[in-house]
């Protein structure tokens, strides 16, 4: 099982890397859940948060699919995979990483007030 899940990884990373996405046909049905699954992602401030156990589990009752944990781990194993290419691909520039903007001024009580209202 876990040369599928290396498969399935690797056909991710292609297709985020521009690639035809080419999973084994054994990974069909973990393909289309992980694509399901991450439309229904959520995001905070920093990027996506990562899909959950909890969410692969409503997923699996509202369309009746029984996962087996293995299934589960790979689901997670590309989810790890497509937020390492998120944050690579969108930090990243020229092969510089990008850092959050900073004010160089220090916080005074004016300023505070000025932003928080």
């Amino acid at each position: 099982m876990m040369n599928l899940g290396r498969q399935m990884c690797a056909a991710l990373e292609a297709h985020l890397n521009g690639g035809r996405a080419m999973p084994p046909e054994a990974g069909r049905l973990l393909w289309d859940a992980f694509r399901a699954l991450s439309r229904t992602r959520s995001y905070h401030s920093a990027g996506p948060n990562p899909i959950s156990y909890a969410e692969i589990r409503a997923w699996c009752e509202l369309m009746q699919v029984p996962l087996q944990p293995q299934h589960v781990e790979i689901i997670m194993a590309m989810d790890a995979a497509w937020i390492a290419d998120f944050h690579n691909t969108r930090l990243m520039a020229d092969g510089v990483k990008r850092l959050p903007q900073q004010s160089g001024h220090a916080l005074t009580p004016a300023l505070f007030d000025l932003v928080a209202g």
